[in-house]
């Protein structure tokens, strides 16, 4: 006879406790419990990114590698260019490089020792074009202009000196050579007072500077300046070298 008080048939009676639900105990099933069919089923996919990414990170330590043998290699051919025509080769091998606007810089300092100017001009606004380094730049921008006075175009290479003299941003050295040769080509000119303003110029620039002692001692060598009329004056901030009459 069956006692009415326990049930003879319940819903889950003669089943297994895994076969009520999820896995386990019979609670809902853990990341651990379907990790083996996420790696089944995403295996391929995870090699192959990881692939990729070691690929991507052999390449870059070997385009590293190779970037800087080449580096080598290229200062080894700037160190043995011992000679001008050997600089000049380097310099068309090498065009995007450094060490190229360097030596076309050292070419460009050779040929205006030489008095090859129209050479030394070329070589300067190459270097400019090459030069990484804004105080090589500078430098060669300076050369430049030189050149330039030297080759018949005095107006161009006065104002470019200009421009270097007046820059707040390049260094004192180059500025300070700069505002000297302008006062030079003013004495040249018989423009003492020219001269006395460069002069002041460079003593607010530098003191110090033997380009600037240099400058007052072109001052010096000059008759006293006459005051100019209102129509001889210069504009502000213009060079001008034209003689100026001579006092009565």
């Amino acid at each position: 006879m069956t006692d009415p008080a326990i049930p003879s048939d319940s819903p889950s009676a003669g089943k297994e406790p895994s076969q009520s639900g999820a896995p386990g105990a019979g609670g809902p099933a853990t990341f651990e419990d379907k990790l083996p069919h996420l790696w089944a089923k995403y295996r391929e996919v995870v090699v192959g990114i990881c692939a990729l990414i070691l690929v991507a990170i052999i390449a870059k330590a070997g385009w590293g590698y190779f970037a800087n043998q080449r580096e080598l290699s290229v200062e080894r051919e700037y160190a043995e260019a011992s000679t001008p025509d050997r600089l000049q080769a380097f310099a068309d091998a090498h065009p995007d490089t450094a060490l190229a606007g360097i030596a076309e810089l050292r070419l460009a300092d050779e040929a205006y020792a030489a008095h090859q100017t129209p050479t030394a001009l070329a070589a300067y606004e190459k270097a400019i074009g090459e030069l990484k380094l804004p105080v090589l730049v500078g430098r060669a921008r300076l050369g430049a202009a030189i050149a330039k006075i030297e080759s018949g175009q005095p107006g161009d290479g006065a104002q470019e000196l200009k421009q270097l003299a007046d820059d707040p941003k390049q260094f004192q050295a180059l500025r300070t050579e700069a505002v000297y040769h302008l006062a030079s080509l003013a004495a040249a000119a018989g423009q003492a007072d020219q001269v006395r303003q460069f002069s002041e110029q460079l003593m607010q620039i530098d003191p110090t500077s033997p380009w600037t002692q240099r400058a007052f001692a072109l001052q010096a060598s000059l008759p006293a300046a006459a005051a100019p009329s209102p129509a001889a004056a210069p504009a502000p901030g213009g060079v001008s070298f034209q003689l100026q009459p001579p006092a009565k």
